[in-house]
């Protein structure tokens, strides 16, 4: 049967999410590979397909009305299942004795990839897998130069010629030894927190950019200098465990140590932390073969985490 006019255009129904999720038709624009005014033009044609606004504009940025946000709820599940449609047919056609190059970010590379790469091996059991791990600007470098076929980042930002999915949120914790005195009184302020010289990843990492983009948005420019930069997530929670400084990491990274309170977690006050990790590739490609695969199997995970809360 044919399918309804208005639901022919899925490609309209990804930029509305990208519009929810990035805050701007511009940034949603990049996001896509293609230009804002073409993305406006998208947007238009699908709120007269609706036929009711889907988008708020502002000099700001633009925001999805409520109409926008129960037709971007309905094509989530539509656009999940596209990807697996098309990650279907890929496979069909795929070389399953190729080879898959992975640049991912340290939080992603530690935490979260395992899972999906044991997924991976369910379905393209024979493809060989390489990966390299590093801070977020380096990855996104490395798939650039097209030395990996699929990243994962952590940063807030970017940079331009890459397409991107979110494929996981998480949420940054200031944590502390027992033995801190910020262990017993588990709030600060966000002033406080970020004049202190903090245990902290290098430059380029997502997690540290996250962390200070948040602050910035409270107003806060300047941050103390670090008391000590470490470019590993497990050295940083080993300096934190043994009492060096407070550190600001992944949840993920720190949910084992939190349950058995080998560190503290300290409230942020009025900052917000969460953030979304993605997956990127050159700008204009889709993903093919078993990077197809994987980053259905990352976005399918995520759908899974939002499901069980």
């Amino acid at each position: 049967m044919p399918l309804p006019s208005r639901v022919t255009d899925l490609t309209s129904f990804d930029l509305l999410l990208s519009v929810a999720e990035l805050g701007s038709i511009g940034r949603a624009a990049t996001a896509h590979g293609m230009s804002q005014p073409s993305a406006s033009e998208r947007l238009r044609t699908l709120e007269a397909r609706v036929g009711v606004p889907l988008l708020e504009r502002t000099p700001r940025g633009a925001r999805l009305t409520t109409a926008g946000q129960l037709v971007a709820g309905w094509a989530g599940p539509v656009l999940a299942r596209a990807g697996d449609l098309d990650a279907g047919i890929t496979s069909l056609k795929a070389d399953r004795h190729s080879h898959l190059r992975i640049a991912a970010s340290l939080t992603v590379a530690e935490y979260l990839l395992p899972a999906w790469l044991i997924a991976l091996r369910t379905v393209s059991p024979d493809t060989a897998t390489v990966l390299t791990a590093g801070n977020s600007v380096h990855v996104a470098e490395q798939v650039l130069a097209e030395r990996a076929d699929l990243g994962f980042i952590e940063s807030t930002d970017v940079p331009s010629g890459l397409a991107t999915r979110t494929v996981a949120k998480d949420e940054l914790v200031l944590v502390v030894a027992p033995s801190h005195p910020w262990a017993k009184r588990r709030k600060v302020t966000a002033a406080k927190a970020a004049a202190t010289p903090l245990v902290s990843r290098e430059s380029g990492s997502g997690t540290r950019q996250a962390w200070e983009h948040a602050l910035k948005a409270k107003g806060i420019d300047k941050n103390a200098e670090p008391l000590l930069e470490m470019s590993s997530t497990t050295a940083i929670k080993a300096a934190a465990i043994g009492g060096i400084g407070p550190a600001v990491l992944s949840v993920h990274a720190v949910e084992a140590d939190l349950a058995t309170r080998v560190l503290i977690r300290v409230e942020v006050s009025d900052v917000d932390l969460h953030r979304t990790l993605r997956a990127v590739w050159p700008a204009g490609r889709t993903p093919r073969g078993p990077a197809s695969d994987l980053l259905t199997i990352a976005t399918r995970s995520l759908t899974h985490r939002a499901d069980r809360r």
